[in-house]
Parts: structure tokens; C-alpha cells; sequence
């Protein structure tokens, strides 16, 4: 290879990379940022975006480079020169994969322990301040992403998953309702379980989603950074009506959800 030709190839990487880190940087496909895990989530997402930039222009090239350079000419009917083997460059297209594949799989890594999905479920002492319940008279342990061990919510909601709808018990206030409320800029946790199939919490402004499944109570933590209505959406096929489940999650300022609060808390049940 000539040092022509290695230069050249030196200078289209050097573009293809730049490319990709200016698509990853200024090309914006998500919603809104309304929690305090959104940033987080999206510093993978411009990553893979960058990466996918880089990877589909460069194959893309490659593959007009190809067609033109190596086009039959008119005319010619005969077989092009038999070639067989070049280990210079299998061992290129092995390397760059696996390259690639290391690197967003630690980076993945980083990023979902960052959003407390690694706490593991039978760590108790990891898990201390988390909500625990009580099940045959067996302790059970409320675990799952934005767990955050060692800090008390300031919000605790119960959330039952059923086919097809999705219902919120605030159990200080006795409240219960079909559109969950929360304060901004402060921690809640959900303790969510299913009655009957596997459903899935996911707020995609939030960017986060935690499947709910029966018999297995987990815990979905975050803050709400944004004050706004936002959907709340089922991800996983439940059933017929599937499409159906969704309701919203409303954030409020810190006195609106007050008010909220005394305007929904019952009444107390008198003898």
C-alpha cells in the first residue's frame, strides 16, 4: 500500500470519526429530559448514535467505493480474478467489532449501575432503606432500576399492574388513583407488582422502563426534574387490550402537589 493511499485512508477516518461525533452531538431523536436519569440515559444514547453514524457511513462508503471502482466493464463478459484469503484484513474487520462490542458493553455497564440497575435482588445490606414487605411471613425485598439504597423517598407509591390499567395507592394519605402524582425534585419510589400477566412501567421522558411481574415485587425509583403531564405507558404485550394501557404521571411544584394532596386525601372513616 502505497503512502498515498495510507494517508488517504488516515484522513477519511479521521472525517468518518468527526461525522459521527457531530451527529451524536447536534442530532437530538429523544424526548424531552424530565428526570434527573434522563442525562444519564442519554449520555449512552449519543454514544451509540455516534458509534451507529460512524459504522453506517463508513460501510456505506465502502460499499459505493465498490460498486464503482470494481463495476464490469461494458463489454467485458468474462469472471473476475479469483481472490482467496487477505488476513490483514480479517484480522481489521475482527478487531474493529470486537472492539466496538467491548467498549459499549462497559460503557452500557457504567451507565445502567449509574441508574441503580445493579443492586442485585438478594442483597439485603445493599438494599437497606429500601421498602421491604411481607409475604407468607417471609421478608421480601422491593428491588429494580433507580434503586437508590440508603435514602428514604420522600414519595412512596404502591402501584398494582392488572390487564388493562394501572392503579396508584399513596399509603400515608390513603389516596388511590388512576394517574400517579409526584412532586418535582424529589425522590420517589414506586413499589410495583402485577395481578395477573408481566406488564411494564415506562415513562419515556423519564427514560425509564421497569417490567412488573407477578409474584416478584420491584421497586422503580427516580426525580422528576420537569414540572408537566406525562405518559405512562405499558411496554409489554399483556394481553388484547394492551395497547390501551396507558395513563399519565403528573409532576407538580412543591405546592401544587401539596394541594393535590388535601384536595385528594379521604376523608377519615369515622365508628
Amino acid at each position: 500500500m502505497s503512502i498515498r493511499v495510507s494517508v488517504l485512508i488516515a484522513l477519511l477516518s479521521v472525517l468518518l470519526v468527526l461525522a459521527g461525533l457531530w451527529v451524536g452531538a447536534n442530532v437530538d431523536l429523544l424526548p424531552l429530559q424530565a428526570s434527573t436519569n434522563a442525562p444519564v440515559y442519554d449520555e449512552l444514547f449519543q454514544v451509540l448514535f455516534s458509534i451507529g453514524t460512524m459504522l453506517f457511513l463508513g460501510v456505506l462508503g465502502l460499499l459505493i467505493y465498490t460498486l464503482v471502482r470494481f463495476r464490469r466493464s461494458s463489454g467485458d463478459l468474462g469472471d473476475g480474478a479469483a481472490t482467496e484469503g487477505n488476513l490483514p484484513l480479517e484480522i481489521v474487520w475482527t478487531a474493529i467489532p470486537a472492539v466496538v462490542v467491548l467498549f459499549v458493553g462497559l460503557y452500557s455497564y457504567n451507565i445502567y449501575e449509574r441508574m441503580g440497575g445493579m443492586v442485585p435482588l438478594s442483597d439485603h445490606g445493599a438494599m437497606h432503606g429500601m421498602a421491604v414487605g411481607e409475604e407468607n411471613g417471609n421478608a421480601k425485598v422491593w428491588a429494580g432500576i433507580g434503586a437508590a439504597p440508603g435514602l428514604s423517598p420522600a414519595v412512596s407509591v404502591d402501584v398494582t399492574a392488572m390487564q388493562f390499567a394501572f392503579i396508584f395507592r399513596y399509603p400515608e394519605s390513603n389516596i388511590v388513583s388512576g394517574q400517579l402524582h409526584v412532586p418535582e425534585g424529589q425522590l420517589v419510589q414506586l413499589h410495583m407488582q402485577a395481578n395477573d400477566v408481566i406488564h411494564a412501567f415506562w415513562v419515556p421522558q423519564f427514560r425509564l422502563k421497569q417490567d412488573i411481574i407477578p409474584g416478584q415485587p420491584t421497586v422503580l425509583a427516580f426525580t422528576a426534574s420537569r414540572p408537566g403531564t406525562y405518559p405512562i405507558i405499558c411496554a409489554e404485550l399483556c394481553g388484547l387490550y394492551h395497547g390501551a394501557m396507558h395513563t399519565s404521571i403528573v409532576v407538580h411544584g412543591r405546592e401544587s402537589y401539596e394541594q393535590w394532596l388535601t384536595e385528594n386525601t379521604p376523608p377519615p372513616v369515622t365508628a
